[in-house]
């Protein structure tokens, strides 16, 4: 029997296990398992809150192919806001595969963490190849950037009209990518206003994402289209970046939707 919280931000859903009083080992194949829409309970990615000596706690991510990754904005922000509401900290310290977060609370409602500093030489992402990251040789010219995990930014006049199922795919596996790559489409809609859609490597397309917005607004203040401080619009509704000195701040609402136990039968199946 393993107890699980239901999360989202701005429809990012996640799955969130608390494993500090526990040990949990998760396969590869249980995650798939729990990730089915139909025959599990379903999420774009899965989140364990670990216990460590050096922070709040340690947040480790599962992709719903059962992949890993260092790095999960929006999961962040929901398991930063649980922390915030359990402890009554108005500020936490956070450590991921990513490095050290910080989180707190912004007022009415809306939990602030900042990513860190972003990656952006081509080993750093990492790119297979020594090349410049502001404009990749690929159509359309994207902009490669690392938030812990890596990204491709497209920037278009009009992001509605884009077919993402087909066109994420098609660069998530780009031969430039050795690790893959979350894939996003931009457009300018204002001063330091973006429309954004996602496609996330090993999940496809969700209706947010923390580290695909931190990377679109890097990657929009890099090449002049914007200041560091955005509004970004997704599927799912609206996140505030901000580009400072000390790393990149992302901001927006979360939900805890409901509490729950996995049974022991639905567990032994994905065994």
């Amino acid at each position: 029997m393993l107890p699980f919280m239901k999360m989202h931000g701005l429809g990012n859903d996640f799955v969130i296990i608390d494993a500090r009083h526990t040990r949990i080992n998760l396969t590869s194949r249980q995650v798939e398992g729990i990730a089915h829409r139909h025959m599990g309970l379903g999420f774009d990615q899965l989140a364990v809150i670990q216990t460590t000596t050096s922070a709040d706690a340690h947040l480790v991510f599962y992709n719903s192919d059962g992949s890993t990754s260092a790095a999960c904005g929006n999961a962040t922000r929901c398991i930063a806001r649980h922390l915030i509401r359990e402890t009554g900290q108005s500020s936490l310290h956070l450590t991921t595969d990513r490095g050290n977060l910080y989180a707190h609370d912004a007022g009415d409602g809306l939990t602030s963490v900042n990513m860190g500093h972003p990656q952006l030489s081509w080993d750093e992402i990492p790119l297979a190849e020594e090349m410049d990251t502001l404009e990749l040789p690929i159509e359309g010219n994207p902009t490669a950037t690392g938030m812990g995990n890596p990204h491709c930014t497209f920037f278009v006049d009009n992001a509605e009209i884009i077919p993402l199922e087909e066109f994420g795919p098609r660069y998530e596996h780009h031969p430039l990518y050795p690790q893959r790559t979350n894939v996003q489409i931009a457009q300018i809609t204002g001063p330091d206003h973006i429309r954004m859609r996602v496609w996330e490597r090993g999940v496809g397309t969700t209706m947010a994402s923390g580290s695909s917005s931190c990377a679109t607004a890097v990657a929009a203040a890099r090449r002049g289209l914007t200041g560091p401080k955005v509004q970004i619009d997704l599927d799912g509704g609206t996140l505030w970046v901000d580009w400072r000195d000390d790393g990149v701040w992302m901001t927006g609402h979360t939900m805890h939707v409901c509490d729950g136990i996995f049974t022991a039968e639905f567990l032994a199946s994905l065994s």
